[in-house]
């Protein structure tokens, strides 16, 4: 996932995969349920049914950005891809130029979730402008500004290797370790990595993960672009497996079968 206001063509030197892309979906068969998708107003749709009929259950639609950035596509999507019968899941990501608060309550009124509505924060580097990452006190606060507001902590999207602290093949660092006592840890997590099976970041040893996006799909120099193209009705999208069958997504997502 990346900031949507940028320019989505990366400067030349960070053209190459950051992290090696993963192998195709059928060897990830025992490790989860391949059905959930993410994506945000980069991706054109052209018929939720078809993205339903590709055996896809849930989508999550990125919502925000900082705490003035709102996705274009967002809000018209939604009654689209709920009336394909598709589970409805909406992102915020982060930034570090406003408090992680004042996000959270930018991200609520523009994703206007029901309790059916998955909820996530993304706490990634922000390749385009790198010193505006989030923190950790940041995503802290937006954690529990959302769980104050609607009673339910949000997913933390998250690569391992950016919630342990330690440096991106880039440079960039997180600057801060997660730890298992913060409130991010007693979030669901939801893991960023594209390697034959995920990496489990340290707070999260005991939980492990609820969702592992294994592929992503942003842009034509990413080396991953194309691998997801097995969904019909849209032209790009992140793929992702629940950890669980479909019944446990469904009671997962607070939503009926």
């Amino acid at each position: 996932m990346a900031p949507d206001h940028y320019q989505q063509t990366p400067p030349a030197q960070n053209l190459a995969a950051q992290f090696p892309i993963a192998p195709a979906p059928p060897s990830r068969a025992a490790q989860g349920l391949d059905a959930v998708i993410d994506f945000s107003a980069n991706t054109t749709v052209s018929d939720f049914r078809l993205v339903r009929a590709s055996n896809i259950l849930a989508v999550i639609h990125k919502a925000s950005e900082g705490d003035f950035y709102a996705d274009p596509a967002c809000a018209g999507r939604r009654a689209q891809a709920e009336a394909a019968g598709l589970l409805w899941g909406a992102y915020h990501f982060g930034k570090g130029d406003s408090p992680g608060a004042q996000q959270a309550a930018f991200f609520l009124d523009t994703s206007r979730p029901v309790p059916t509505t998955l909820l996530a924060l993304d706490l990634e580097a922000n390749e385009g402008d790198p010193s505006n990452s989030m923190t950790l006190e940041q995503a802290e606060a937006f954690v529990q500004a959302v769980a104050s507001a609607t009673g339910r902590l949000p997913l933390v999207y998250v690569h391992p290797t950016w919630a342990n602290g330690d440096p991106l093949p880039s440079g960039l660092s997180f600057g801060a370790r997660i730890t298992p006592d913060s409130i991010l840890a007693r979030c669901g997590l939801w893991v960023a990595d594209y390697h034959d099976s995920p990496e489990i970041p340290l707070a999260w040893a005991t939980s492990g993960w609820r969702l592992w996006q294994y592929a992503g799909d942003e842009y034509a120099g990413h080396r991953a672009y194309g691998h997801s193209r097995i969904v019909r009705g849209l032209d790009r999208c992140d793929r992702n497996l629940f950890n669980g069958d479909k019944a446990a997504l469904y009671r997962f997502w607070n939503a009926e079968a």
